[in-house]
């Protein structure tokens, strides 16, 4: 993981390559990338601004994944100078004659001089991008391609590089939060699509949660609404899958959508005096929209990773990639440094969140691994043996849920 050790340094630099400066005290080191620079983009004696595109799935104000994203290009924004392009809803049912690879082009000809896709179902589009244009830095965010130990690996698009969080962790703190909290011992877990990345972040929550749950008839239930969020007539309903949930007497729900649907429903719940709880998902201020009963949210804080990438583009020292970064244990929460965040949430109480400190605690120093056979899939046979640990490819290309839970797995 690129963690930012000296922020500082950073903004000063980025700010000299990004904006235009008419700074005369620079020292002999950021003097030689700035006329570097203005030897290759120099226009009337000044800079040109760094522009960079901006890819997402839904909309930029979802208060889920693509709002997360969108924030990550405003981090970059504010500490570069730079000015990101935004194309929002990039999906077949509210784009379907707009392809990810066209979205590409037209950000190139409007100045992007880096571009981010930012879903796995932008992999098609991204790769057509990255070959048509190979000049041009981009990042396929939760994609594989740079991952020379991969499935889906391309040695041969050099300018596609690929940035994830490790939510893995998220996902167990999670799941750990809703096992503290359950008096029924059934929690459901509100899912998109099914991939290798649902899967396997669905499996970290059902092992934190465990792990956490002080019984021994713990029910984990998962349901697949079709999509990153609704969409009417494509996809299940969100809003009617939650009420189903409680109605089947689940009391906590754990959101892995992109929107805040099963936040809506747990707070109209309790509004009617029901005991009913929710997690978030992606974005950190996802419980402001029920504060009472959220227990917390992991959350995406793409801003660092992004940070780096650009400046990478704009040194001219880009190189493809496959970043698959852990969140800084000193400060999981540090906006400048850590790609994985936890917000606790009021809906705990002071003695469950000692426990849950406690977990994250034993997580962070590495004294608890919970992806440790023995461990099997769904359907009885094995995924790790008594006392292995999983490797990141057996994490990463998860082919099932884990024995325990209820749902599909294709």
């Amino acid at each position: 993981m690129k963690i930012f050790i000296n922020l500082f340094l950073v903004s000063i630099l980025s700010i000299s390559i990004f904006a235009c400066s008419s700074s005369e005290e620079e020292d002999m080191a950021t003097e030689k990338v700035v006329q570097e620079k203005d030897e290759a983009h120099a226009h009337d004696g000044e800079m040109e601004p760094f522009k960079f595109g901006m890819i997402l799935v839904g909309p930029r104000d979802d208060k889920g994944w693509s709002q997360a994203h969108f924030e990550g290009g405003e981090y970059i924004e504010e500490i570069s100078g730079g000015e990101m392009i935004v194309a929002d809803m990039i999906n077949p049912a509210d784009s379907p004659n707009l392809t990810v690879d066209q979205v590409v082009s037209d950000m190139i000809d409007e100045g992007a001089q880096l571009v981010f896709a930012t879903s796995d179902d932008m992999k098609d589009g991204i790769l057509a991008a990255a070959e048509k244009f190979p000049d041009v830095p981009m990042i396929w965010a939760s994609g594989d391609s740079a991952w020379q130990e991969g499935k889906a690996y391309r040695g041969d698009l050099e300018n596609l590089g690929n940035i994830m969080g490790k939510m893995e962790y998220g996902k167990m703190i999670a799941g750990c939060a809703a096992a503290l909290k359950t008096k029924t011992g059934n929690i459901s877990f509100l899912g998109p699509l099914i991939n290798d990345e649902t899967r396997r972040l669905a499996n970290a929550a059902y092992l934190g949660a465990k792990h956490c749950y002080d019984g021994d008839n713990l029910n984990f239930e998962v349901v697949w609404i079709g999509f990153w969020f609704h969409i009417p007539g494509v996809t299940s309903d969100p809003t009617q899958v939650a009420n189903e949930f409680f109605d089947g007497g689940s009391d906590v729900i754990i959101s892995h959508i992109d929107t805040p649907e099963a936040l809506v429903v747990t707070g109209q719940r309790a509004a009617e005096g029901e005991d009913v709880f929710v997690v978030g998902y992606d974005y950190e201020a996802s419980c402001d929209t029920a504060p009472e009963v959220c227990l917390g949210v992991p959350f995406f804080n793409w801003g660092p990773d992004y940070l780096n990438a650009a400046m990478n583009a704009a040194h001219g020292e880009f190189k493809a990639e496959f970043l698959w970064s852990e969140p800084n244990w000193e400060n999981m929460n540090d906006k400048d440094s850590s790609p994985i965040g936890w917000n606790t949430g009021d809906g705990l109480n002071e003695s469950e969140k000692e426990e849950l400190n406690s977990f994250i605690e034993n997580l962070s120093s590495g004294g608890l691994n919970l992806f440790t056979g023995p461990l099997n899939f769904q359907d009885g046979t094995e995924y790790l043996s008594d006392g292995q640990t999983a490797s990141d490819s057996e994490i990463w290309y998860t082919p099932q849920l884990l024995e325990g839970m209820t749902g599909d797995s294709q």
